[in-house]
């Protein structure tokens, strides 16, 4: 296969979703061999996109051997390909308020399925992507045992060692009209590190292209200016081809806070007694909650909630509604052809629980120049 003349890399795509990954790779070049996910609504979006029609599919991770995932992906063990992987992070969220219940074997369970994997099929390339979270969870002691299996220094064979980079990335600063910010973990097997070694070419994560002396940083209004006006519980109908562009239907008080909030400048903070929740009245955290997003800004993280504000700061910026489901794609930056299955409810969360597109696209675009260059010089 090529791309624009190029010639196109092979990659796997574990704990897929709905295909943000794995859109992100393909826009930098790869096909997506075989992807992993278990989730029937998420495979029925992901299978529908015509960018993985020939994509293997493959269900329960745990019930997976590595030697048949390749088999099946028709990727060969001395090729040169990237496996990819974004273990569900729930437990290692800030966000979740119960993750202190969650026990650690629970915790990293699905984790140390990613590593099996990659322990029965030693990939050329890696790439992960997780909250940050994940560095601090049960003080930090699950990514450092992950990261010392991964590193393997007692290990002979430097096939089966790997270097590895990683950090905490703003997806802001890389072109998604987004505050988020995800771990990204960029690894290679010890044996290709030091031919790249030796060839000067650099391992790393990839640089940022917006923010301070950069480009702009791309803003709410950047992305979803151009989207029809919608109003609350309505789907676009019109003449132009524009897929799930529908929002969730606002009880009547709800329409009432929404448009007293937007003249108090955006925030709950601003609601008339009448009109603030009682449950609202005792507690100051959560202050997104029933927030208007600022028009000028990158959006705030996009969550599996991101349909409705009264979960986030998910209100229009002008539309007395949440968001619909097409904006918060656009938040999240697929492509406006990348159609979303199921309800409203399941699509939200489809695109929240995804990894924006334009971050994977830069990392994606950095394992491409590595196998474009080790390639050539075989």
């Amino acid at each position: 296969m090529t791309m624009n003349g190029k010639k196109r890399f092979k990659a796997l795509d574990l704990f897929s979703g709905c295909g943000g990954v794995s859109c992100g790779l393909y826009q930098a070049g790869f096909d997506i061999a075989g992807a992993v996910e278990i989730d029937s609504d998420a495979r029925d979006t992901y299978s529908s996109q015509n960018a993985f029609k020939k994509t293997k599919m493959f269900g329960d991770i745990t019930k997976l051997n590595g030697d048949d995932l390749l088999k099946e992906a028709g990727i060969k063990k001395d090729e040169l390909y990237l496996l990819a992987g974004c273990p569900p992070c729930q437990n290692f969220s800030y966000q979740n308020r119960k993750r202190k219940e969650k026990s650690r074997e629970e915790t990293e369970y699905l984790l140390f399925e990613f590593l099996r994997i990659i322990k029965e099929t030693y990939p050329p390339f890696i790439l992960m992507e997780n909250v940050p979270g994940i560095r601090k969870s049960f003080n930090g002691e699950i990514l450092r045992k992950f990261l010392m299996s991964l590193k393997n220094e007692n290990e002979v064979d430097d096939k089966k060692q790997y270097y590895y980079t990683f950090g905490v990335l703003d997806a802001s600063e890389y072109g998604v009209p987004q505050k988020r910010k995800r771990f990204v973990l960029h690894a290679v097997r010890r044996d290709i590190y030091e031919i790249m070694r030796k060839e000067n070419i650099d391992f790393k994560l990839p640089e940022k292209t917006h923010g301070q002396g950069l480009l702009d940083l791309v803003t709410v209004w950047d992305a979803i200016s151009d989207l029809p006006s919608l109003k609350s519980g309505e789907s676009y109908s019109g003449e132009k081809a524009i897929f799930n562009h529908r929002s969730a239907k606002l009880s009547d008080i709800n329409l009432q806070r929404i448009t007293a909030i937007r003249k108090a400048g955006g925030s709950r903070s601003g609601l008339p007694d009448n009109l603030v929740l009682d449950c609202h009245r005792k507690y100051s955290g959560h202050t997104d909650v029933y927030g208007i997003m600022d028009p000028n800004k990158p959006a705030p993280t996009i969550t599996g909630g991101c349909l409705s504000y009264s979960k986030g700061r998910f209100g229009h910026p002008f539309q007395d509604r949440a968001i619909s489901l097409r904006e918060a794609a656009r938040l999240q930056t697929f492509p406006d052809n990348f159609v979303f299955k199921g309800s409203l409810t399941k699509g939200a969360l489809q695109v929240g629980n995804a990894v924006p597109v334009k971050l994977v696209k830069a990392s994606g675009d950095l394992f491409y120049s590595y196998i474009e260059k080790l390639s050539k010089n075989k």
